[in-house]
């Protein structure tokens, strides 16, 4: 192993298919890699990811070790079962600092004892409606919020014991694009900027009482363009970067995955990773690898940033300098470890439930008339959209309904004939004897192919009962312009798997519920 090749692996974080490191990502680990991005498929259960992340750390110790665990609807330790957190927004509307903050080191606890380092959260994103892949993933809409919350959780994760990662600076919040898919812009100018998006990352790079440091560890970069910064993507933007070193952020910069199509094709990651550095990234996410070859694609990144250190474009202190901020923050992380006294995975995952369902039964809410039901109802799900951050549209609601309800009818996804079909074998109100009926929405925006089916179901049931498991703020909005009015509605804040379970026992009268007055 050449000294260009081991500095080139000291700014990369690539994924890998499975639950057993490949020989190819321990012998990059032993020379020099900077460390992995765990995905769902990686860590089905804490146990099993434990004994994966242990097999990293044995091969390199000061091998950082991270995952995408924001609770709620992006959950990695927890996706197969759904995540026992409610979320961001379920935080934000309950709006309890305190709460807020045992919730996040109840999770850092439950990563701890996985063996995570750093977990890629929180979210810092100031939420604006329609925005296609924040949504209930941030804390709310007003700045001051974000802030407030976002701290308090970023605090929990580290008192739990891990590494925090502020994301995705400079704001994601009021893009109409799903970076996944296509490169959003951020038609915002420099006051706004600062007067919005900037406030919660400000806020987390200040340090806190006494000689805590700050709030966020590291912080990751936006794929989406900011004309009034510069004309490349954020990920890839020196004056980005500039920006965060402005701000007071001495930690390590990471970026979003660079396999999205905001910033590469999807399959040769190898100029976006030569770009993100340029543009002062530290760590490069290479994203993950499921239904394709990770090995080529971690020999892609490293071969073309070798390739720009032999051309010139990147120099070596230019890579040993990324490398000193990754073990700087290692070191901490290892302190903080020990300092956290990590609990057994099953004694951390129960005190995560605990917190969860407080959350969950403190954030639902009722709109409209009461959404309590008769009996076992049919269930239909209006989302169109698959959730690419969460990684699927997530069923937990049906799941919560036929646990509590086995006679209930839970119907597939719909196209427009099976909706037909289902309308026309819908008795009516008059027609006496009928089930009760709960749609499952996201996105019912007015104009939108949700708002319309939901409006074709409400003419065909007026006794119609939502769940509303997007943008709480947002929905109420969609919900009341619907030509028929605002139906019994329940807000879960989240489609997660404590979101369902509370927004069920609020269908089932099992859980008092807390009338909101519908936004204007």
């Amino acid at each position: 192993m050449n000294d260009v090749r081991r500095a080139v692996h000291g700014v990369l974080l690539p994924g890998f298919t499975g639950t057993t490191p490949p020989a190819w990502l321990l012998d990059a680990a032993r020379d020099g890699l900077a460390g992995v991005v765990l995905f769902a498929h990686n860590t089905p259960d804490p146990a099993t990811t434990a004994a994966l992340t242990a097999r990293l750390h044995d091969a390199a110790p000061d091998l950082l070790v991270a995952t995408d665990e924001e609770g709620g609807d992006v959950s990695r330790l927890e996706a197969a079962t759904g995540s026992s957190l409610p979320g961001a927004a379920a935080l934000g509307a309950v709006d309890d600092v305190r709460l807020t903050g045992a919730a996040g080191e109840a999770l850092g606890r439950l990563l701890a004892a996985a063996g995570v380092d750093l977990d890629l959260a929180p979210v810092l994103d100031v939420d604006t409606p329609g925005n296609p892949v924040i949504g209930v993933r941030a804390f709310g809409t007003d700045p001051e919020a974000v802030a407030r919350h976002g701290v308090a959780f970023a605090r929990g994760l580290q008192h739990g014991g891990v590494g925090t990662c502020a994301k995705h600076f400079p704001g994601h919040g009021s893009t109409t694009v799903d970076s996944h898919l296509a490169l959003p812009v951020v038609e915002a100018d420099a006051r706004t900027l600062r007067g919005r998006d900037l406030v919660p990352f400000a806020a987390a790079f200040a340090g806190g009482p006494g000689d805590e440091g700050p709030a966020a560890d590291a912080l990751m970069t936006a794929h989406v363009v900011v004309p009034a910064l510069g004309p490349a993507p954020a990920s890839l933007e020196p004056a980005v970067a500039a920006l965060a070193r402005e701000l007071g952020h001495a930690g390590p910069i990471v970026t979003d995955a660079l396999d999205m199509r905001a910033v590469s094709d999807g399959a040769d990651v190898g100029e976006a990773a030569v770009r993100a550095v340029e543009g002062g990234a530290d760590l490069l996410c290479l994203g993950t690898t499921t239904g394709r070859d990770d090995e080529a694609l971690f020999r892609s990144a490293a071969d073309a940033l070798v390739a720009a250190v032999d051309a010139g474009r990147v120099s070596l202190d230019r890579l040993a300098a990324s490398r000193r901020r990754t073990d700087a923050l290692v070191g901490r992380l290892r302190a903080r470890r020990v300092a956290a006294a990590p609990a057994p995975a099953e004694e951390a995952l129960t005190a995560l439930a605990a917190v969860g369902a407080e959350v969950a039964r403190r954030a639902v809410r009722v709109i409209g008339p009461s959404p309590a039901l008769a009996g076992a109802p049919d269930v239909v799900d209006l989302r169109l959209r698959l959730d690419h951050a969460a990684g699927r549209t997530a069923q937990h609601v049906q799941r919560a309904v036929a646990a509590r309800w086995p006679d209930a009818v839970v119907h597939p996804a719909l196209d427009d004939a099976g909706l037909g079909a289902l309308l026309r074998g819908l008795p009516g109100p008059a027609d006496g004897g009928e089930r009760p009926l709960v749609v499952v929405t996201r996105e019912p925006v007015p104009g939108g192919d949700e708002h319309e089916r939901l409006a074709r179901l409400q003419r065909a049931r007026p006794d119609l009962v939502v769940v509303h498991t997007g943008a709480p703020a947002a929905g109420e909005r969609w919900l009341a312009a619907l030509p028929g009015g605002l139906p019994a509605t329940v807000l879960a804040c989240g489609t997660g798997r404590a979101n369902a379970e509370a927004a069920v026992a609020l269908l089932a009268g099992e859980l008092a519920p807390e009338p909101t007055e519908v936004a204007r």
